[in-house]
């Protein structure tokens, strides 16, 4: 099959001329917004005709702004400040590590090791909790900070798909972790120093070969038309929140959940690195981190954290927010900035997309943001 050739514009460059609508200010997305404010009026008076999945939203706190903070509007060519590399690199690890040392006592105490089931149901339930915990953490710092195209409203939760919405947070939560218990966990392995050397290889690896599956997966469904069914509602989003990036088809959803992680632990496991349970439960906290603030829109020059981050930069082939942020702006076609966890492969086979407000000239590097840890 030929794909269509893509019209790009070069890394750098200032694409606003293929933005009209949201360079001047754009209106509210019609599909979504509309339903938010339904959902956040209901949310403070008229909850009688709630269903669970509303309480579940409501109970867990995860709507990705408060409806009574608003966030300051930024001119475009004001000056973007940097998320610190290091304390988005401190989040994760002080997350990843906690139910592994938890998981450490455990064995301390009892002289045993988690059973599978054991296992299964702790880092099904350290995942949740990790994910809840940052989407409060991205939200605070939407309200510090302001959104990318600030002028437009970030769409909201489509109250008319609440419950595709909450399953497949659900689905989130419990599928990563499974699989991974399930692929790699063994009662009888403990942690050994000599494995945990390679682990900064391996975070940095596993960014850029998920990357790769990913990219062109996603390239497909937009340039395939019979392909873009599967990825429709997640591209219902222009200007998607962190909620949102768990939005979508349902033969999405198990691809990214399930067969883009596989595929990359399978590539994983035959580089020979010593790859286990662990390696990987502290890689998918990295990749869920990204996932979240790749999709919140925050105002901020920021890349996943990655070990391999400062190379990339230097390449010039790092992904920050605003360039995921572009491509749901785009819609399906005439797009690009496929990646998500680099800009590697985009650079390689020519599908980048210019920025805007985080193009060279119009980062503030000296106005460094600090990410809290709690």
């Amino acid at each position: 099959m030929t794909l269509p050739q893509l019209s790009t514009t070069p890394a750098g460059e200032s694409i606003e001329q293929d933005y009209p609508s949201t360079c001047k200010g754009r209106p509210e997305n019609p599909a979504l917004t509309t339903r938010d404010k339904q959902l956040r009026s209901r949310s403070s008076q008229h909850r009688r005709g709630w269903t669970i999945y509303h309480w579940f939203l409501y109970i867990l706190d995860i709507l990705p702004t408060h409806p009574s903070v608003d966030a300051p509007i930024r001119q475009k060519y004001e000056k973007v400040p940097r998320l610190s590399d290091w304390s988005m690199h401190r989040w994760v690890m002080s997350h990843a590590i906690i139910p592994i040392v938890l998981q450490q006592l455990y064995i301390v105490c009892t002289d045993r090791n988690f059973t599978t089931l054991q296992a299964l149901l702790f880092y099904n339930a350290a995942y949740a909790a990790v994910a809840m915990h940052g989407l409060h953490t991205i939200r605070r710092l939407g309200h510090r900070v302001d959104f990318l195209d600030s002028h437009a409203q970030r769409d909201g939760i489509p109250e008319a798909r609440i419950k595709r919405l909450v399953v497949t947070l659900i689905l989130t939560s419990t599928l990563r972790p499974t699989v991974t218990v399930l692929l790699t966990y063994r009662t009888n392995e403990t942690l050994k120093l000599a494995s945990w050397i390679w682990l900064p290889v391996e975070v940095g690896l596993y960014g850029i070969i998920l990357d790769f599956w990913f990219y062109w997966y996603h390239r497909l469904m937009h340039e395939a038309p019979r392909l873009w069914k599967y990825h429709r509602i997640h591209h219902s989003a222009h200007h998607p929140n962190s909620l949102l990036s768990q939005y979508a088809d349902t033969e999405q959803i198990f691809i990214d959940l399930l067969g883009v992680p596989v595929l990359t632990h399978v590539s994983m496991k035959a580089l020979g690195l010593p790859w286990g349970f662990h390696q990987w439960w502290i890689c998918h906290i990295y990749v869920l981190f990204a996932e979240w603030g790749g999709h919140s829109g925050l105002r901020l020059y920021a890349s996943p954290p990655s070990t391999f981050t400062p190379v990339l930069r230097w390449l010039k082939c790092e992904t920050t927010i605003e360039d995921h942020d572009l491509h749901h702006r785009r819609g399906r076609r005439r797009n690009g900035n496929y990646g998500k966890q680099t800009r590697l492969w985009d650079v390689v086979f020519g599908t980048c997309v210019g920025r805007i407000e985080c193009r060279d000239g119009n980062i503030d590097w000296n106005s460094v943001v600090d990410l809290p840890v709690f």
